[in-house]
């Protein structure tokens, strides 16, 4: 396990430095060339899809969703969902995907890679395989990815386990405090997002979370609910394309392409952009929605990529429409709380959430606003989506798995 852990972080660590350098690279070309994007983005989604469902269809999407389904049998998934080939097809095409200007990011991959690692590890060592290992290597690569070990835990009892067991939270534990520790050694002790040392007064607080909890709610319930119906809403409406992924994902990344060239902010993770907010700098008013729909398209087309990223920084785009509304309030904690409502509202982990905020900014003088905004963003969202969305986008790969190896690598929602 400690060998395992040891590779988790240099794994995350390297990930994270060729993710960075890959958007840089789209960004700076974007900069010498405007029309770029408008070529090579649809291109390279189409060219992603295509190889993903040629090479590695278990591959596609965010990762946790794979992940979440291999527990339910390891040692078959092991062989298929959370194999080292699966792995470093994720890593190749998630760069990819970034090259390209997609609105990914690294952290749902990440999941999936960490677990592949530990499970390989397990392999190698003859030991047992079972769903706590799984569990352990995604949270861990959670952890890693954010540099947030609190939020690694969160995340494995939120997302990942239906029962947390006491020996589960031993070899989570230990798995993510080895993994971060290596992050932390070679990384340093960098705060995600930049520090942010506000804090809100009791009437503010009661003035401001609600609203953003109900708006996060809103929208972020609303991105799941798209999401989780994509494929459904395609097939009625452009059935012919059912049968053609690839067209499919080239529209999608037209799409991308559009929005990123009219707007010049919404490609990549939306890191740069969510600290610009976060720090002061005032958005445009429509880079949340904007982010929100690169977001969408980009997952609903199916190449490789985490959401959590450009989930954050979507947040943090409706975080900026708040803060006018407020303007006696700190600017920086109304922005958090933006993000952390939205945040929660698709993901439905508000536990994870708000830990990920915190640990990301070092607020935690803000840990109560934000779970009060956490909490009544969960609420309203699970009344505009009611299925949870990673469990959601689960359920082609368990089907899958439930009807044998074979058939694993390739489900319905990879063909589709």
């Amino acid at each position: 396990m400690g060998s395992g852990a040891i590779s988790i972080g240099l794994a995350a660590l390297l990930f994270a430095r060729v993710a960075d350098a890959a958007n840089a690279f789209f960004v700076g070309a974007v900069h010498r060339q405007w029309w770029l994007p408008l070529l090579i983005t649809p291109l390279g989604f189409a060219g992603i899809a295509w190889a993903t469902g040629r090479y590695a269809p278990e591959a596609a999407g965010s990762g946790i969703p794979q992940v979440i389904a291999a527990t339910d049998d390891p040692v078959r998934a092991r062989h298929v969902l959370i194999s080292l080939r699966a792995a470093l097809f994720k890593f190749v095409f998630t760069v990819a995907a970034l090259c390209c200007g997609a609105s990914v990011g690294r952290e749902g991959p990440t999941v999936q890679i960490s677990a592949a690692i530990l499970s390989w590890h397990h392999r190698i060592f003859r030991a047992p395989m079972r769903a706590s290992l799984i569990i352990a290597g995604g949270a861990a690569g959670v952890a890693a990815a954010f540099n947030t070990p609190l939020a690694g835990v969160t995340f494995a009892i939120e997302e990942l386990a239906d029962a947390y067991e006491q020996r589960v939270a031993l070899l989570v534990m230990t798995t993510i405090l080895i993994a971060g520790i290596v992050s932390l050694g070679l990384a340093g002790d960098y705060v995600y997002f930049g520090a942010v040392g506000e804090h809100l007064k009791a009437g503010a607080v009661l003035r401001i979370a609600p609203v953003a909890g109900v708006l996060g709610g809103l929208s972020g319930g609303l991105f799941a609910r798209l999401l989780l119906n994509m494929g459904a809403m395609r097939d009625r409406w452009l059935p012919a394309l059912r049968e053609h992924p690839v067209i499919w994902s080239l529209g999608c990344g037209i799409v991308v392409a559009a929005l990123g060239v009219v707007t010049h902010l919404t490609w990549g993770t939306g890191y740069s952009a969510a600290r610009q907010i976060i720090d002061g700098t005032n958005a445009p008013y429509w880079f949340g929605p904007a982010k929100f729909a690169t977001t969408l398209a980009t997952a609903a087309s199916g190449v490789p990529g985490g959401i959590f990223a450009p989930s954050l920084a979507t947040g943090a785009g409706l975080g900026a429409l708040l803060r006018p509304l407020f303007p006696g309030d700190p600017g920086g904690a109304v922005v958090l709380l933006g993000m952390v409502a939205y945040f929660t509202g698709v993901v439905r982990a508000p536990l994870t959430a708000v830990i990920i905020i915190v640990e990301a900014t070092a607020s935690r003088g803000l840990i109560l606003p934000l779970f009060l905004a956490a909490l009544i963003a969960h609420a309203v969202s699970s009344l505009v989506c009611k299925e949870r969305l990673y469990h959601g986008l689960s359920r082609p790969w368990r089907e899958a798995l439930r009807q044998g190896a074979g058939e694993a690598r390739l489900p319905a929602a990879a063909k589709d």
